[in-house]
């Protein structure tokens, strides 16, 4: 099911925020890297995403001394997608850049071909008729891959991008467990 909204839901406490950074990084908290389970928890959470979903992430805290975590938390995961959000869009880059390299080399290929055959065949009409349609068989053939690739290969790097800028951006909700007093209703017998 697609939804409009998706909510990120975790809880900050003394015993779980070290759960969702790389045991081995002794940086401090807020430069820390995500953990790997907790980087696939949060891309898991998003696959039912569409072009326009909102995202949030929902931090329950339990208690009132575990909101310190919430900044450095918030920090390493903002920093986290804008990282890789980075590499997307320079693999973007690339992508273009080779794909329009390899576009513009098929054309000059062709179009040396169709010099060439006007040069050497100018006076015999039929063989020049041959060799123009299989000319033209192997310009389709040169020139598919590089339209291919500009037309429909450009779609998941813009998509995989906008998933990660909203990742990066998405808005912060902060639960308070401990401020919601749960109270058992009286059980009575009859």
């Amino acid at each position: 099911m697609l939804l409009k909204k998706i909510t990120i839901f975790l809880t900050i406490d003394e015993k779980t925020i070290d759960t969702y950074f790389n045991a081995h990084d002794p940086s401090p908290l807020y430069k820390r890297q995500l953990n790997q389970d907790f980087e696939s928890y949060i891309t898991s959470s998003i696959v039912a995403i569409k072009r326009y979903s909102v995202l949030r992430f929902k931090l329950v805290c339990n208690r009132e001394s575990d909101k310190q975590y919430i900044e450095p938390l918030i920090h390493a995961i903002r920093r986290h997608f804008s990282i890789q959000k980075s590499i997307k869009e320079s693999e973007f880059v690339k992508f273009k850049k080779s794909s329009y390299k390899l576009l513009a080399f098929s054309l000059t290929i062709v179009m040396a071909c169709q010099f060439f055959i006007v040069a050497l065949i100018k006076n015999n009409e039929h063989l020049h008729s041959v060799f123009g349609n299989a000319l033209d068989v192997f310009s389709w053939v040169i020139l598919w891959k590089p339209i291919d690739k500009l037309i429909f290969f450009w779609n998941p790097f813009l998509k995989e991008i906008s998933i990660l800028d909203r990742l990066m951006n998405a808005e912060v909700i902060i639960s308070e467990k401990y401020t919601v007093g749960l109270t058992v209703p009286e059980k009575k017998y009859a």
